[in-house]
């Protein structure tokens, strides 16, 4: 889809937003309105734990949002690709939560969780977490592989197509980081079972390497493209 086309909001998108909303729904303490001052503080204290998992599927949601907005696919693979995304998604949020609930548990134990009872425990959580999360960014990535694979039926330009590779493998920078993590917690039972949960920090180094690398093989489409323009 060439630069600046306006974009139309499909029923397809409509209907994933309105799946996130639901999964987001799904985050929250309580439905009903505190009743009295304790139910106000239990309230309060799950603010932590909800905002880091209203943050990870916001973060989702908008990447799920960016690839629809640059290129209009409806076919039935990529309306498949999508709903198994949504299916994850929305699998992923018990499990999301009640990890978000256990990292904060330490500093609010009036969060009345029951955490993992032994390492063993601990890391099939980090295993199921990680699943979760590996399957999200790798159907994000099939995605934007099956958007570079439609280029010349969307039009796209030289650097578009770029950036569609480009956003194949940031997807799956941030996916191969769950994959250590896993691999971690399947192979590493004991004491070293709680840094599968630490690994996740490799993210921002993982893609700072990855952004500066991509950007540097942009920069010749780039210059092409407003070559062209120019012209």
């Amino acid at each position: 889809m060439s630069l600046g086309r306006k974009h139309e909001i499909t029923r397809l998108e409509a209907f994933s937003d309105a799946v996130f909303a639901f999964a987001l729904t799904l985050l929250i303490v309580s439905l009903e309105a505190p009743h009295s001052y304790h139910e106000l503080m239990a309230l309060v204290r799950g603010f932590l734990p909800f905002a880091f998992s209203f943050t990870l599927l916001t973060w989702i949601w908008y990447e799920h949002s960016a690839f629809f907005s640059r290129y209009p696919l409806r076919d039935p693979l990529t309306v498949t690709i999508n709903a198994c995304l949504l299916f994850v998604v929305l699998f992923y949020v018990y499990p999301l939560k009640y990890v978000a609930n256990a990292m904060f548990h330490g500093l609010l134990p009036e969060l009345k969780l029951e955490p993992p009872a032994n390492m063993t425990e601990l890391a099939r959580l980090f295993m199921v977490y990680g699943a979760g999360y590996v399957a999200v960014f790798v159907i994000l990535a099939t995605l934007y592989y099956r958007a570079w694979r439609e280029r010349d039926e969307l039009k796209l330009t030289p650097l578009e197509a770029y950036d569609a590779r480009a956003a194949i493998g940031r997807h799956l920078v941030s996916a191969s980081v769950g994959v250590l993590s896993v691999l971690w917690a399947a192979f590493n039972r004991g004491s070293l079972t709680p840094i599968a949960g630490f690994i996740y920090f490799l993210m921002t180094p993982f893609h700072i390497a990855y952004g500066m690398w991509s950007g540097a093989r942009r920069r010749p489409y780039e210059d092409r493209h407003h070559a062209a323009r120019a012209g």
